[in-house]
């Protein structure tokens, strides 16, 4: 006990005089704390999923459609639906007969937009913002001025809109409701019993029929339960009643109230899965590399220590206890740290449209405990392994190391980094012959087994190419290159733990990044392929009317015109197995005597009978499922609706990223707007495409809202969505490069402070500050490089496969990134080196000499 108590004092007494090194640590114990606890605040967020309602608060239960697709072969995992799943008038009558139920309030949403001088003034269209007065009671609105909606024609504003659009009772405003302007009086203006962030457009019961884009149906019931009655148990009651519905009460009501709220757990739990698995080997990688250069540098200590007559176990204690000292203190600051940083990256989540604004941010106790913990044992991990074999050492042996460091790696850590280099090819090898839309979850950890066989055998790549390109540095670098290139190979250790944040982050931003630009280009040229225009008309509304479709396809010099819905849905019969990532829908009008706007070749078939219960296939499909013409699928549309429909057609579609097509009728029925977005249009014959956007957009000026663009729109819509997706790599890479970064600087910052003997002993020789500086640069330059080539060559081994599987030859993606990483990294090693240096060099030399240190 005794000697324990020694040992801990020796520890905590011996972190004041390695301030440097203790704060390297802590650095990086402390950002990987952080960034852990960050990533299991998503994954509670996740998996909770709160949402508080807004417009639906007043309502104690708010039942709904189904909340997803329960997959035929895992009927324990459910898929979100991409649509809003509605509700029948039968249904609806069964929640009234509930027991327990005072009254049961159906609501119906719809696109509507306030205009000021013709201008859309809410250009958020994912908020369908008209509702029956009815509805109103759902969250408590009361009318604050005027009076209810009594006639055709009027409408209740709420006040936060009226009052930011200077709107007061008895004005006459314009709207454009369900893709139509209209002209209404102002009834009255509503207060809600909470705060509201969309704006709220209340119509007549008239008007609601007349606008309604699902009379067939409602979007959702609030229910008011009687006196008494237990709101959970009445939850429940309707829940075994009313069976196929969604039942939510609490906070959960919001995930009714705003639709992408389910939808958003995927990628939430991706995010965090993907990253926090990111983190955790970076962590480890980083925290390992930090500890082992320390412990290096401590190597005559210890052996002195040992010589003296402390046990092996001893002096393996005073490590494990200072490391855990230092990673304690470090995962306490992580505690708050994480805080900040769970709340940023989900801000930034938020921002880019990752999860909708609504969903709220969860971190308890789970989240920081699991954080620490695992920071704790990671740390643990390093320390012990790093220090065991220095403990052992024998006292003679250690202080010979410690003068000229043995640069080879144990069998152990050699046989580790074979197979974590074979792990790499194999998962190379095996994204070339994946899905494409599957391949990136298969090659993206290549990056990491890659990173991981450098980190094991840094000192001996180091070596190697010191050795190989050691005379290429003298002739190129001068004379100072000559001590320089001693120098790394002699201090390899050292420089290894420098090269293996710059290696990871060099493979982790390059392969993240141009994998996903490689697949997000072959995605666009997909989409592309199978459709064509010369004019888009899209609008900022929520959905073009048909009136005004009418018009666009009597325009003269239009050939063809249609709407454009895209929507995901699943072969139910026979079930296609796409599970969690269903299919791409299309939706698009019949081939008519102008042509088509599908530019994919029909192989068999027609598109002349793409009609509301037909469906045209790609070959690949048809193939997988054994399906020929004539056969009749059962298919589970976005909104959750089942629909018969016939194969008409087959497709030469792309093995990759192929889409279904239907009818646009069919898909419009089935969307959340009930309105298409898009309205695509070819060219007649002999028409010049450039004076056919000019006619359009001479022909659609009384529609408020509607764009005409060319051609390109079609890409540039499409890449809008994608970009949300890219934003994740974005983001995964910019936070993962940014810990690596940190971690190059505070392993390089104290290799060099611990050289100040050595720079003192070359300054008595007659070497400069200037000189000593110069070879510092050659030195960074040269680990710079070597971590550069073999963090492109890892990076390759995920965006190569990522190309082929494509069907692309090179990777595609901005060269500027490649130019901004080699940037970086040196932006990393040479200011860092340039301010160890200067510190280093303080004292004179002959203080130098007599310091402590290697």
């Amino acid at each position: 006990m005794n000697s324990r108590r020694v040992v801990l004092d020796l520890a905590l007494s011996s972190l004041r005089f390695r301030a440097a090194a203790s704060l390297a640590s802590f650095v990086a114990i402390l950002i990987g704390c952080g960034l852990l606890i960050a990533c299991a605040g998503l994954f509670e967020t996740a998996i909770v999923l709160e949402a508080k309602p807004q417009r639906l608060a007043a309502a104690p239960v708010v039942v709904g459609g189904s909340s997803g697709f329960k997959l035929p072969d895992e009927e324990s995992e459910v898929v979100p639906y991409a649509e809003r799943a509605r509700l029948g008038e039968d249904q609806v009558d069964r929640i009234d007969d509930v027991p327990g139920v005072r009254s049961a309030v159906p609501d119906v949403s719809f696109p509507a937009v306030l205009l000021s001088d013709g201008t859309p003034q809410v250009p958020d269209t994912s908020v369908l913002s008209g509702h029956g007065w009815e509805s109103a009671a759902l969250g408590g609105y009361r009318v604050r001025d005027g009076g209810e909606p009594g006639s055709a024609g009027q409408v209740v504003l709420d006040s936060t809109t009226a009052e930011a659009a200077g709107i007061d009772v008895g004005s006459d405003v314009e709207l454009v409701v369900s893709g139509q302007k209209q002209s209404f009086a102002v009834s009255g203006i509503a207060e809600p019993a909470e705060d509201v962030r969309a704006s709220a457009f209340f119509f007549s019961r008239s008007d609601v029929e007349r606008f309604g884009t699902h009379p067939d149906g409602v979007d959702l019931v609030g229910v008011f339960p009687d006196d008494g009655v237990d709101v959970d148990e009445l939850a429940a009651r309707i829940a075994e009643q009313v069976p196929g519905t969604s039942v939510l009460t609490g906070d959960d009501r919001g995930s009714a109230e705003f639709h992408g709220v389910d939808g958003s757990r995927l990628p939430l739990i991706l995010l965090a899965a993907v990253f926090g698995g990111m983190v955790l080997v970076v962590m480890a990688l980083v925290v390992s590399a930090t500890i082992s250069l320390t412990v290096r540098q401590r190597q005559q200590e210890l052996a002195l220590l040992r010589a003296t007559g402390a046990t092996p176990k001893q002096a393996h204690r005073m490590v494990l206890f200072e490391t855990m000292a230092v990673g304690a203190l470090a995962a306490l600051g992580g505690v708050f740290l994480g805080f900040v940083l769970g709340n940023i990256i989900f801000g930034i989540s938020s921002a880019i449209g990752i999860v909708p604004e609504e969903l709220v941010f969860r971190q308890g106790v789970i989240a920081f405990a699991a954080g620490v913990l695992a920071t704790l044992a990671i740390t643990f991990a390093a320390a012990w392994f790093s220090s065991l074999a220095a403990s052992r050492t024998r006292p003679i042996q250690a202080l010979a190391e410690a003068a000229i460091p043995s640069v080879a790696v144990n069998p152990l850590r050699r046989t580790g980094a074979l197979v974590f280099a074979a792990a790499t090819v194999v998962l190379a090898a095996t994204t070339v012959f994946m899905p494409a839309d599957t391949a990136a979850a298969i090659g993206g950890p290549a990056v990491l087994t890659g990173a991981i066989a450098v980190a094991l055998i840094g000192p001996e790549i180091m070596v190697f190419a010191v050795d190989r390109y050691g005379p290429f540095i003298r002739r190129f670098a001068g004379s100072e290159a000559t001590l320089a290139v001693i120098n790394s190979r002699a201090r390899a250790v050292a420089f290894a733990a420098v090269l293996t944040p710059i290696t990871l982050a060099t493979a982790v931003s390059l392969g993240n990044v141009y994998s996903m630009t490689t697949s997000q280009s072959a995605q666009l040229a997909a989409y592309a392929g199978q459709l064509r225009a010369d004019a888009v008309i899209a609008t900022d509304t929520g959905g073009i009317a048909s009136e005004a479709l009418e018009r666009i396809r009597s325009t003269p010099g239009v050939g063809a015109a249609s709407p454009l819905v895209t929507s995901s849905g699943w072969i139910e019969q026979p079930y296609d197995g796409n599970g969690s990532d269903p299919l791409r829908l299309l939706g698009i009008a019949r081939e008519e005597q102008g042509g088509t706007v599908l530019a994919t070749e029909v192989t068999q078939g027609s598109l002349k009978d793409l009609d509301d219960d037909a469906v045209a296939l790609p070959e690949d499909v048809a193939d997988d499922l054994g399906l020929a013409l004539g056969n009749r699928i059962t298919m589970r549309l976005g909104d959750g609706a089942q629909a018969e429909v016939e194969v008409v057609a087959l497709l030469d579609s792309p093995s990759s990223y192929a889409s279904m097509v239907l009818s646009a009728d069919l898909l419009t029925e089935h969307s959340s707007s009930g309105l298409p977005g898009q309205v695509l249009v070819v060219a007649g014959a002999d028409q010049d495409p450039d004076d056919l956007v000019t006619a359009l957009e001479d022909r659609v000026k009384d529609w408020p809202g509607l764009t005409v663009d060319d051609d390109g729109a079609l890409i540039r819509n499409f890449q809008a969505g994608a970009d949300v997706e890219a934003m994740i790599n974005y983001l995964l890479a910019v936070l993962a490069i940014a810990y690596a970064a940190i971690a190059a600087v505070n392993t390089l910052a104290v290799a060099v402070l611990a050289r100040r003997r050595e720079f003192g002993a070359q300054r008595l020789a007659g070497a400069n500050r200037d000189q000593v500086r110069r070879m510092l640069f050659i030195e960074g330059g040269t680990v710079a490089v070597v971590g550069l080539v073999l963090g492109i060559a890892i990076s390759l081994f995920t965006v190569l496969p990522m190309a082929l599987t494509t069907g692309q030859i090179l990777p595609s993606g901005p060269i500027w990134v490649f130019l901004a990483v080699v940037l970086a990294v040196f932006l990393i090693v040479w200011p860092v080196t340039a301010l160890s240096a200067r510190l280093a060099m303080r004292s004179s030399p002959i203080e130098a000499v007599t310091l402590p240190g290697q």
